[in-house]
């Protein structure tokens, strides 16, 4: 049985806190959070590579573009097959948007140092935690350690909140941003999606 996150965050923090990635084993700040997203070559978090990822900070009601985060990935770089030509264009990447990319520890290693103990957002956030976890633990010696907020299971709560009664409904990506008054913004791009969550979260707070 996995070790529950909570207890996993306090042993990293006995063994590594005082370490040169301690900051992400800190309390998580308040009203603080970060949306992020990453395209990738394919859905099996053990075989397929990571394309892009974008990462959005959102603090005080407001979403912080001009402080995000963005790289690429070489398909070539790192661990596992190649990236599938096909994963490439359905993220709208050419070969030449990528072959000038970062290897894929050194794209990790800049987004964990920029992250630090900020929760994440993000739809179906934990394949993303799954895809930043095969490489994480290699650079900082622990997993992922920061909370997670999963868009859909926030968005699923606060339904039943309303009505606990009424059918759970849709929770894909594009229903849970039209129900909430939200336009897509760059779908199937990682700052396109980041984006999108980051306005959902908003919007999500505002009628809590």
């Amino acid at each position: 049985m996995p070790t529950p996150l909570p207890l996993r965050r306090w042993l990293d923090r006995r063994r590594h806190g005082h370490g040169p990635w301690g900051a992400l084993l800190r309390p998580a700040p308040a009203d603080s959070w970060v949306s992020l997203d990453m395209e990738t070559s394919g859905l099996d978090p053990a075989r397929d590579r990571i394309l892009t990822i974008a990462a959005v900070p959102v603090a005080n009601g407001r979403i912080g573009l001009t402080e995000r985060f963005q790289a690429t990935v070489r398909p070539d770089a790192g661990h596992g097959p190649p990236a599938d030509i096909e994963a490439i264009r359905h993220h709208r990447l050419r070969p030449q948007d990528l072959e000038h990319g970062l290897e894929e520890h050194d794209a990790v290693a800049r987004l964990l140092d920029w992250l630090g103990p900020r929760p994440l957002i993000g739809y179906r956030i934990g394949f993303d935690v799954a895809m930043l976890d095969r490489v994480a633990p290699a650079i900082t010696g622990f997993r992922l350690p920061n909370p997670r907020i999963d868009l859909a299971a926030a968005f699923r709560a606060r339904l039943h909140r309303r009505n606990p009664h009424a059918l759970a409904g849709d929770a894909g990506f594009e229903a849970i941003a039209a129900t909430l008054g939200i336009p897509m913004l760059g779908r199937h791009t990682a700052l396109g999606d980041a984006t999108t969550a980051a306005a959902c979260w908003l919007a999500l707070q505002a009628h809590t």
